[in-house]
C-alpha cells in the first residue's frame, strides 16, 4: 500500500540536503512538484536535479533526425526536499488536522504548518 505524502504535486518545495549551489548541487533552490512517484517515494520538481540525457538518434515520421543531448529533471527522494511556506517564503513543516465545515457539518481534512507560529493554512 502507498503512503499518503504531505507533498503534493503543484506545492512549490526547496531541496533541504546534498551539495550546495557552490559546489554545484541543487540544496537551496526552490521549484514546482510536476510528479510524485509514491511507489519510489521519489518527486520530480521543475529546474531541480537535471541529468544529461542521450538519446539515440532516429527518424520521425516526417523525416526529421531525432535524438542527441538533452537535460531532463530526475526524481529526486521525497525526504530531501520541503514545503515552502507561502508567506515566508522558507521551508516548514506540514500536518493535518480535521475542520469542520459549518454549512453542512461536514468534516474535511486541511493542511497546516505546524513548525511556524502562524498556523495558518496552506
Amino acid at each position: 500500500m502507498a503512503q499518503k505524502f504531505k507533498i503534493k504535486k503543484g506545492d512549490l518545495v526547496q531541496v533541504i540536503s546534498g551539495a550546495s549551489a557552490e559546489r554545484g548541487g541543487d540544496r537551496g533552490k526552490q521549484g514546482k512538484v510536476l510528479k510524485v512517484f509514491p511507489e519510489t517515494n521519489r518527486v520530480l520538481v521543475e529546474g531541480i536535479n537535471r541529468v544529461t540525457k542521450h538519446t539515440k538518434a532516429g527518424q520521425s515520421e516526417r523525416g526529421t533526425r531525432t535524438g542527441g543531448i538533452e537535460h531532463v529533471e530526475a526524481p529526486i527522494h521525497i525526504s530531501n526536499v520541503a514545503v515552502v511556506d507561502p508567506e515566508t517564503k522558507k521551508p516548514t513543516r506540514v500536518g493535518y488536522r480535521i475542520d469542520t465545515v459549518e454549512r453542512d457539518g461536514r468534516q474535511r481534512t486541511v493542511r497546516i504548518r505546524v513548525a511556524k507560529a502562524s498556523g495558518k493554512d496552506l
